[in-house]
């Protein structure tokens, strides 16, 4: 798992939209960025590999999302490591 800024997940997002002609929508916009990135990883790293992700959706009925992202109104949270695997040791195990 990987953890993104919703900003870079947009921005991710409207690259994908201009290449495929397919507006994601912003839950979806994470998958997007990961898959770019494992892309860009091959690329580098002279591999060639299947990346499968989900794209659940499409952003056209959720566009003040989008509209948001380019009037530069999203909130960026960043959560910081440890209060992060603080909440997670509260967890239960379930494996």
């Amino acid at each position: 798992a990987k953890a993104y800024g919703q900003k870079e997940c947009f921005a991710a997002s409207v690259d994908f939209a201009k290449q495929e002609g397919i507006l994601p929508a912003p839950e979806a916009t994470h998958a997007v960025k990961g898959a770019i990135d494992a892309a860009i990883e091959c690329k580098k790293n002279g591999e060639s590999k299947t990346i499968l992700f989900n794209l659940c959706g499409h952003g056209h009925f959720d566009m003040t999302a989008y509209s948001d992202y380019f009037d530069n109104k999203l909130a960026e949270d960043i959560f910081e490591e440890e209060n992060v695997n603080k909440a997670l040791a509260d967890l239960p195990n379930v494996a």
